[in-house]
């Protein structure tokens, strides 16, 4: 076995009991009523200013949510999630090694506040850090240099297709996707493929051990806590990312929750609120549904 997929491995091991230890102790209770769950979503939705789309599964139970769940949004950030998966593909095949080092060059610098465009012309990185700041961090410069080691938004495209998504696209830096760029962004996927893509994570059936795993530890550590995160309790295991530009706010989840575990992914657009503060609608709506969600079930059948 290669050293560096050794060194995997024993880093799984020491953590699979932790990953293990959040699900122990809290006892299941019954799914959530959908029906009244989707009047709430409903309730909060309406009188927002722009349009929301929302695609909720129970996991356990199968019953779904949607509201303009097959509509095209614009991905944001969200589309760090496809090239990931490409990305771990060539890992797993062996064509890259998650170990291995890179070279940073200057005139990869995306314009904003990301870590990497720190660096110093010539220095190294992993890979593993590479992706560990396009997931944790969504570091676009980290994200974009990803994208090209993927293959291209081409060969990202190319696997989203094989794969049965058939509306989830990388626009940016991809030739034939131009006037789709000037319209949707890096981007765009729906709210139902993009929670399809986190269950394919949570259900570790994408690349085979130890690569399945160690993308549920990566989506596991988002930096980014204050919208869908900041309302579940610390116990509460969730996989999530997330997503923003000026009129769009984005966020895709799988939470273990104590009523069993559920995706939910809300996409905004045309926002008029395009704001950057915490109290952005856009943000509050992240949070509100979010939290409408992991309370249905408890609200529902009591303690």
């Amino acid at each position: 076995m290669p050293s560096s997929l050794c060194r995997v491995v024993n880093a799984l091991l020491w953590a699979l009991p932790v990953f293990f230890l959040g699900c122990q102790g809290i006892p299941l209770k019954p799914s959530p009523d959908t029906v009244v769950l989707k009047q709430r979503i409903e309730e909060r939705i309406a009188g927002f200013e722009g349009v929301v789309g929302v695609h909720y599964r129970h996991l356990e139970s199968g019953s779904e949510i949607s509201i303009r769940a097959n509509e095209t949004f614009p991905t944001a950030s969200l589309i760090k999630l496809p090239i990931l998966f490409a990305l771990m593909e060539k890992i797993s095949a062996g064509e890259l090694d998650w170990y291995g080092k890179l070279t940073y060059e200057i005139s990869r610098r995306y314009a904003g506040e990301d870590l990497l465009a720190s660096f110093r012309d010539g220095e190294k990185i992993t890979l593993a850090k590479l992706v560990d700041l396009m997931i944790r961090y969504s570091d676009n410069t980290a994200s974009l240099w990803c994208q090209e080691l993927a293959g291209t938004g081409t060969v990202i495209n190319e696997w989203l297709q094989s794969h049965g998504y058939e509306k989830t696209r990388v626009n940016s830096r991809t030739p034939g996707r131009e006037e789709d760029r000037k319209l949707w962004g890096w981007g765009q996927t729906t709210p139902k493929e993009m929670t399809l893509m986190m269950e394919s994570v949570h259900q570790r059936n994408l690349f085979g051990s130890p690569w399945d795993e160690l993308m549920l530890k990566v989506m596991n550590s988002s930096y980014w806590r204050d919208e869908m995160l900041s309302v579940f309790p610390p116990e509460v295991t969730v996989y999530s990312k997330q997503g923003a530009v000026n009129q769009s706010r984005s966020e895709v989840i799988v939470a273990l929750s104590p009523t069993g575990p559920f995706s939910l992914c809300v996409i905004t657009k045309e926002q008029s609120d395009t704001s950057w503060g915490e109290d952005n609608a856009g943000f509050v709506l992240l949070r509100d549904l979010a939290r409408i969600c992991q309370e249905a079930g408890q609200t529902d059948h009591g303690p």
